[in-house]
């Protein structure tokens, strides 16, 4: 037997085992491939013929699955994976500088694999650190508050092929970094009081098995139990907090009444896929508070009538996923999950966690179940509707982790108490991430309500330019509207707060916000994949001094096809950012208006100019202008 014959039956029996632990199940895709990868440093061809074999399914949609997501390798990226996070709080702390000194105590170019195939350094959009940037993934674990003395000792350890596992654990140390806390953040609540609540709501037990049946029949139920637990949401006046705002006693009605079909079941799912940049609430709510999350879901759960639930965690989170799962499996000891929890005759449910793989499309609700499908990560056409078909075409509610944190809440202390927080239209409190140009980032959780100004005031910011709320496809503002307030009669958000002092050109924070959904763009519609392209083409044209007042039309006109044709709301707000910027820091474009008149984005002269560098040739006769007259 040769040695690659060797090779093939050990990455044979890798694979096997993975796909046996996950149930030969084809559902389970993402879950798999990610197993797979970990064990194997990529995926390669012997291991998708292994996969092809194992799980029954054409090579085809391996290979589609894998080269969607991008911490999905179909190529040797080498035993060390470093990926930079490139949102414009990590450039604002300096992470062009430390990548180029990576690259250069490596040997290496940024994009490509070591000659020796043991490393490689590239970007990545955004690592949920942007609180204590600047950060970077290695093999898809974090390190945060990198340094040039950091990025020495990280060349270090890779030239030296340690082990990550052996690596100090210090630099995989992330700070919570809770600035202020409201009812949710600062609760004390324990395992089991929002369920015990719950339970309280409905103390005949009898009632409680009939209402359980009915629900799950889709039939009238009496008083207490589930119908309970849902006006008490509804008297709470709760709405989602991944940003849209949607009532979400509305969305767990819709999927209650929704009629289930032989064999099917209803399905509770959260959203950990915070992919918007500066947004980093819920990987705190995960750290701090992950029993009121879970405790959330099942109270969502006893609501509806459902029996499975997931939490899809992005893939830049790797290093909640053993934790989290360690507080599941407690919750099961403690009959918070699974068969008749706490003692409630057909309380049934459990919930599993599956990690996501980079793809910030992903945050979409009908595109998170797709991933949990084990596709593609592609928006679903609407209607219908996931309430009614949603993860394998079964009813199925889909809320934010803060969304579920709130909801235990409320089972516990009651929809008056929390309708009572905020304002008339937004009850409750809002965690928002702070980060960018002030003293103390991190998170801050308000009554909703609180004022721009009053934030800033509290993390310490001074001179203010901008401040960016709710991210990319967010608002940008400028210092005459501080005094507008977070909610969503005002200034609705998922969560991220970016600050921008008046050192910062409004102009490159535009810029890289639309590199970002250019790069994030899932490609399914022509309008978002061509438009967000284009749009990049033309701000990259603008950076180059390229720009005339041509170029202003035509982002206008893109405006109104990404929003009028996108498939979802990743092109509906693409060009939020730029529109907001030129509306409010006209100046910062000005600068760059080098032409009165169209010009081409593309200069032949200078595209010649490493034909001039290998001629050894830098005269007038090799450069264009001086052949035409003077003319380009």
């Amino acid at each position: 037997m040769t040695v690659n014959d060797t090779r093939d039956i050990a990455l044979i029996a890798v694979v096997e085992r993975i796909v046996e632990r996950n149930g030969r199940d084809p559902t389970r895709m993402v879950q798999i491939l990610r197993e797979v990868q970990e064990a194997l440093d990529w995926l390669s061809p012997q291991a998708i013929d292994a996969l092809q074999a194992a799980l029954k399914v054409p090579r085809t949609k391996i290979e589609g699955v894998a080269g969607f997501y991008a911490f999905f390798y179909l190529q040797p990226r080498g035993r060390y994976r470093l990926l930079f996070s490139d949102n414009i709080t990590d450039r604002m702390l300096g992470n062009e500088a430390l990548l180029e000194r990576l690259c250069r105590n490596l040997w290496i170019e940024p994009g490509k694999v070591s000659e020796d195939g043991l490393v490689s350094v590239d970007t990545t959009s955004c690592t949920g650190l942007c609180d204590q940037g600047p950060a970077l993934l290695v093999n898809n674990q974090a390190i945060g508050r990198l340094t040039a003395e950091r990025i020495d000792q990280i060349a270090e350890l890779v030239r030296s092929k340690v082990p990550l596992a052996e690596w100090p654990d210090e630099l995989f140390a992330i700070e919570d970094n809770i600035r202020r806390a409201d009812v949710l953040l600062g609760n004390d609540m324990q395992p089991g009081d929002a369920l015990r609540a719950a339970r309280a709501l409905a103390p005949d037990e009898g009632l409680m098995a009939s209402n359980m049946r009915s629900w799950r029949e889709g039939l009238p139920t009496g008083l207490g139990g589930p119908a309970a637990i849902l006006d008490e949401i509804k008297h709470a006046n709760l709405r989602g907090r991944g940003g849209a705002g949607f009532t979400t006693a509305l969305k767990w009605e819709a999927c209650r009444n929704a009629p289930l079909k032989l064999g099917q079941q209803r399905i509770v799912v959260c959203n950990a896929d915070e992919g918007e940049p500066g947004t980093f609430k819920d990987r705190v709510l995960l750290t701090r508070h992950a029993d009121a999350v879970f405790e959330g879901m099942t109270v969502a759960a006893y609501a509806v009538g459902a029996t499975l639930g997931f939490l899809y965690l992005r893939g830049e989170y790797r290093h909640l996923l053993e934790p989290l799962n360690a507080i599941l499996e407690r919750r099961r000891g403690e009959n918070l999950l699974g068969q008749n929890i706490l003692g409630i005759p057909g309380a049934n449910f459990d919930i599993e966690i599956h990690l996501g793989a980079g793809a910030y499309v992903c945050g979409e609700e009908s595109a998170l179940i797709e991933s949990l499908e084990g596709k593609r990560g592609t928006p679903r056409n609407r209607p219908p509707f996931p309430v009614t078909n949603g993860y394998l075409d079964q009813p199925t509610i889909v809320n934010n982790v803060e969304t579920f944190a709130a909801a235990a809440l409320i089972a516990l202390k009651g929809g008056a108490w929390y309708a009572n927080i905020g304002t008339r239209h937004s009850a409750g409190t809002k965690i928002l991430s702070v980060s960018g140009d002030c003293a103390r980032p991190g998170i801050y959780e308000y009554p909703f309500g609180v004022s721009v100004r009053q934030v800033l005031a509290d993390c310490g910011a001074d001179d203010v330019q901008a401040v960016q709320v709710s991210g990319p496809s967010g608002v940008c503002i400028a210092p005459a509207e501080f005094d507008r307030i977070i909610g969503f009669e005002d200034i609705p958000t998922a969560g991220a707060f970016t600050i921008f002092n008046s050192s910062r050109d409004m102009f490159e924070v535009a810029r890289n916000y639309v590199h970002f959904f250019q790069h994030e763009s899932c490609g399914f519609c022509t309008p978002c994949r061509v438009g967000t392209a284009l749009l990049k083409k033309l701000m990259d044209k603008l950076h180059q001094g390229a720009g005339s007042p041509y170029d202003f039309a035509e982002i206008e006109k893109l405006n109104v096809l990404l929003q009028s044709m996108s498939h979802c709301g990743l092109g509906h707000t693409a060009c939020n950012p730029v529109l907001d910027t030129i509306a409010r820091f006209r100046p910062a474009y000005d600068r760059r208006l080098m032409q009165k008149d169209f010009t081409p984005a593309f200069d032949l002269d200078q595209a010649l100019s490493l034909a001039r560098q290998m001629t050894g040739r830098d005269d007038a006769g090799a450069h264009l202008a001086s052949q035409h007259g003077g003319e380009a």
